[in-house]
Parts: structure tokens; sequence; C-alpha cells
């Protein structure tokens, strides 16, 4: 681009900005003011605003699932899969904290956020959702002698679970 094609760009730029510079301004102002620090401490450690709780989850299920989606990899024949779980899936839940402090004394309340959907129906208010983790799955099928079978049933089961190839165990069956 020669610098007459720039003088026309930086026109034209300029005025856009004169005629928009309000909208501009509260865009600009919208943007400091998500990046501007609360000056709440974030709370890394797992201890303070938050809560856990235990998410109903079936284990048997999901090694059913395994079992039949694993069974259609080719050579694999009939599987049989049995998962070890470090611990279920879990929500961590929103708490409100108050603390008051006064003459040598300091006192603090935490309470969980409740969301109130009217007609009596209340709900916990959800900060994150964790999956579970597993400890080791076990694969027992006709097919496991085979090398190129159990790297592939290796490989999906890392996938679906997270475990790494040191976690899976393949054994041939009956």
């Amino acid at each position: 681009m020669n610098a007459g094609t720039w003088k026309e760009w930086g026109g034209k730029v300029k005025t856009v900005a004169e005629r928009y510079k309000f909208v501009l301004l509260v865009l600009l102002a919208g943007v400091v003011l998500l990046l501007w620090p609360t000056g709440e401490p974030s709370d890394q450690s797992g201890t303070g605003t938050t809560q856990t709780k235990e998410v109903d989850y079936n284990v048997e299920a999901l090694e059913e699932k395994l079992s039949r989606t694993l069974s259609k990899v080719e050579g694999a024949g009939t599987v049989e899969v049995v998962l070890s779980v470090k611990s279920g899936p879990r929500q961590i839940l929103a708490r409100d904290s108050d603390r008051e402090t006064g003459e040598g004394e300091s006192h603090s309340q935490e309470t969980t956020v409740i969301l109130s959907r009217g007609s009596g129906v209340e709900d916990t208010v959800t900060v994150q959702q964790l999956s579970p983790q597993f400890r080791g799955a076990l694969v027992v099928c006709s097919g496991g002698g085979d090398p190129s079978v159990r790297l592939a049933l290796t490989e999906a089961v890392s996938a679906l679970t997270g475990l790494g190839a040191d976690k899976i165990s393949i054994c041939e069956g009956k």
C-alpha cells in the first residue's frame, strides 16, 4: 500500500472515531471495569467461601457403557471393564460469608447460597463441577492377547477416563 492509501484509511478511521466517540468511550470503560481487580483474595486453597457436594454417580453404568463400546473395537471380542474410583464427581457450591470484627473479637458466619425459583423450589448455586477421579481400569477381553487390540483399548480407555497407560491393564479372557 502506498502513502496515499494509508492517509485515506487514517482519515476514515478518524471520521468514524469522531462520530462514535461516546460509544467507544463506554466500551473502553466496560473493558476497564471487567479487568479491574475486586480486592477480594482468590480462594485457590479450597478453603474459604466454597463447599463441595457429592453428586449422584453410577460407576456400574459407566463400566457397562464402556464394555459395550469397547466390544465394537475390531478384534476385541467380548469386553468387560472394571473401574476403580478415587473420588466421585463433586460440585463446588457458592458460599456467602459475613465477618464482623469488634473490640478484640472476630466473628464469621458462612452460609450456602440458595436460589429460590418460586413455588417453594430452591436450588444451590454451583460454582464449579468436578469430574470423577479414577484410580485404575481393568479390561478383560477375548482379543486381549493381540498387541494392536491392546493398544487400541488402552488409548480408548485413557481418552474416556483420563488415566495414563500405566493405570490401565488389558488382559486376555476366555
